[in-house]
Protein backbone atom coordinates (compact mmCIF):
# COMPACT_ATOMS: atom_id res chain seq x y z
CA UNK A 1 0.00 0.00 0.00
CA UNK A 2 1.91 2.57 -1.40
CA UNK A 3 1.38 5.99 0.41
CA UNK A 4 -1.12 4.99 2.62
CA UNK A 5 -1.40 5.85 6.18
CA UNK A 6 0.00 3.41 8.47
CA UNK A 7 -1.74 1.37 11.22
CA UNK A 8 -1.99 3.14 14.13
CA UNK A 9 -1.02 1.34 17.43
CA UNK A 10 -3.17 3.68 19.40
CA UNK A 11 -6.85 4.45 18.27
CA UNK A 12 -8.94 4.34 21.24
CA UNK A 13 -8.48 6.69 24.17
CA UNK A 14 -10.06 7.37 27.83
CA UNK A 15 -9.47 11.15 28.32
CA UNK A 16 -9.86 11.48 32.56
CA UNK A 17 -9.59 15.30 32.98
CA UNK A 18 -11.75 17.50 35.72
CA UNK A 19 -10.94 20.92 34.06
CA UNK A 20 -14.19 20.77 31.48
CA UNK A 21 -12.34 23.45 29.17
CA UNK A 22 -8.99 21.13 28.64
CA UNK A 23 -11.25 17.89 28.57
CA UNK A 24 -13.68 19.57 25.52
CA UNK A 25 -10.46 20.80 23.71
CA UNK A 26 -8.59 17.64 24.06
CA UNK A 27 -12.05 15.39 22.95
CA UNK A 28 -11.96 17.60 20.20
CA UNK A 29 -8.59 17.78 19.10
CA UNK A 30 -8.15 14.25 19.91
CA UNK A 31 -11.98 13.68 17.53
CA UNK A 32 -10.25 15.64 14.79
CA UNK A 33 -7.20 13.40 14.23
CA UNK A 34 -9.49 10.35 13.67
CA UNK A 35 -8.45 9.05 17.41
CA UNK A 36 -11.57 7.42 18.86
CA UNK A 37 -12.38 8.77 22.10
CA UNK A 38 -14.16 5.89 24.19
CA UNK A 39 -14.93 7.83 27.26
CA UNK A 40 -13.82 11.65 28.73
CA UNK A 41 -14.57 11.07 32.99
CA UNK A 42 -13.50 13.93 35.27
CA UNK A 43 -13.55 11.40 38.21
CA UNK A 44 -11.43 8.74 39.14
CA UNK A 45 -14.26 6.54 40.22
CA UNK A 46 -15.48 6.99 37.01
CA UNK A 47 -12.24 5.81 35.12
CA UNK A 48 -11.75 2.83 37.15
CA UNK A 49 -15.54 1.48 35.97
CA UNK A 50 -14.56 2.49 32.00
CA UNK A 51 -11.16 0.54 32.87
CA UNK A 52 -13.15 -2.12 34.35
CA UNK A 53 -16.09 -2.13 31.76
CA UNK A 54 -13.95 -4.17 29.29
CA UNK A 55 -14.57 -1.80 26.58
CA UNK A 56 -11.06 -1.15 24.08
CA UNK A 57 -8.67 1.49 25.09
CA UNK A 58 -5.37 1.88 23.54
CA UNK A 59 -4.00 4.44 25.83
CA UNK A 60 -5.22 7.11 29.17
CA UNK A 61 -4.64 10.19 28.91
CA UNK A 62 -4.97 11.24 32.47
CA UNK A 63 -4.81 14.25 35.20
CA UNK A 64 -2.24 13.58 38.34
CA UNK A 65 -4.72 16.04 40.07
CA UNK A 66 -8.60 15.13 40.35
CA UNK A 67 -11.20 16.48 42.07
CA UNK A 68 -11.97 12.49 43.78
CA UNK A 69 -8.32 11.84 43.93
CA UNK A 70 -5.03 10.87 41.77
CA UNK A 71 -4.56 10.07 38.53
CA UNK A 72 -1.97 7.87 40.00
CA UNK A 73 -4.50 5.24 41.14
CA UNK A 74 -5.98 5.36 37.57
CA UNK A 75 -2.45 4.92 35.92
CA UNK A 76 -2.02 1.66 38.55
CA UNK A 77 -5.57 0.82 37.38
CA UNK A 78 -4.92 0.97 33.99
CA UNK A 79 -1.24 -0.76 34.18
CA UNK A 80 -3.27 -4.12 35.51
CA UNK A 81 -5.31 -4.07 32.83
CA UNK A 82 -2.23 -3.50 30.52
CA UNK A 83 -3.33 -0.10 29.21
CA UNK A 84 -0.40 2.13 28.80
CA UNK A 85 -0.33 5.83 30.45
CA UNK A 86 0.10 9.14 29.17
CA UNK A 87 0.33 11.40 32.09
CA UNK A 88 -0.97 14.97 30.99
CA UNK A 89 -0.33 18.05 34.09
CA UNK A 90 1.25 20.61 35.04
CA UNK A 91 3.20 18.61 37.20
CA UNK A 92 4.80 15.46 36.58
CA UNK A 93 5.16 12.86 39.51
CA UNK A 94 8.18 10.76 40.32
CA UNK A 95 6.02 7.65 40.18
CA UNK A 96 5.05 8.64 36.52
CA UNK A 97 7.90 6.91 35.55
CA UNK A 98 7.04 3.80 36.85
CA UNK A 99 3.36 3.72 35.96
CA UNK A 100 2.83 5.80 32.29
CA UNK A 101 4.85 5.38 29.02
CA UNK A 102 5.33 9.28 29.21
CA UNK A 103 4.11 12.51 30.59
CA UNK A 104 3.22 15.53 28.82
CA UNK A 105 3.59 19.21 30.51
CA UNK A 106 0.19 21.57 30.69
CA UNK A 107 0.02 24.06 29.21
CA UNK A 108 0.35 22.27 25.68
CA UNK A 109 0.25 22.81 22.10
CA UNK A 110 -2.59 20.82 20.63
CA UNK A 111 0.36 19.40 18.21
CA UNK A 112 2.16 18.28 21.02
CA UNK A 113 -0.72 16.43 22.35
CA UNK A 114 -0.69 14.49 19.10
CA UNK A 115 2.72 14.24 18.48
CA UNK A 116 3.00 12.76 22.03
CA UNK A 117 0.59 10.19 21.41
CA UNK A 118 2.50 9.55 17.85
CA UNK A 119 5.56 9.16 19.98
CA UNK A 120 3.76 6.54 22.42
CA UNK A 121 2.52 4.97 19.32
CA UNK A 122 5.98 4.52 17.78
CA UNK A 123 7.67 3.34 20.81
CA UNK A 124 4.87 0.68 21.44
CA UNK A 125 5.94 -0.75 17.95
CA UNK A 126 10.14 -0.76 19.08
CA UNK A 127 10.68 2.34 16.85
CA UNK A 128 11.96 5.15 17.60
CA UNK A 129 10.06 8.07 17.63
CA UNK A 130 10.35 10.78 14.90
CA UNK A 131 10.64 13.91 16.70
CA UNK A 132 9.48 14.33 20.99
CA UNK A 133 6.98 17.35 21.31
CA UNK A 134 7.71 20.09 23.57
CA UNK A 135 6.95 19.30 26.61
CA UNK A 136 6.55 15.28 26.10
CA UNK A 137 8.94 13.05 28.77
CA UNK A 138 9.29 9.38 27.31
CA UNK A 139 9.92 6.69 30.18
CA UNK A 140 10.74 3.04 29.77
CA UNK A 141 7.42 1.93 30.08
CA UNK A 142 6.57 3.00 26.56
CA UNK A 143 8.48 0.73 24.78
CA UNK A 144 6.45 -2.25 26.60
Amino acid sequence: MLFGKKKRRIERLLVVEDEPLIAFDTEHVLTDASYVVVATVDRVADALAVLRSGVGIDLVLVDVSLADGSGLDVARAAGEAGVPVLFVTGNCPVEAVTLAAGCLAKPYQQRDLIGAIEAIDATLAGKPPRRLPTGLRLFERAAG
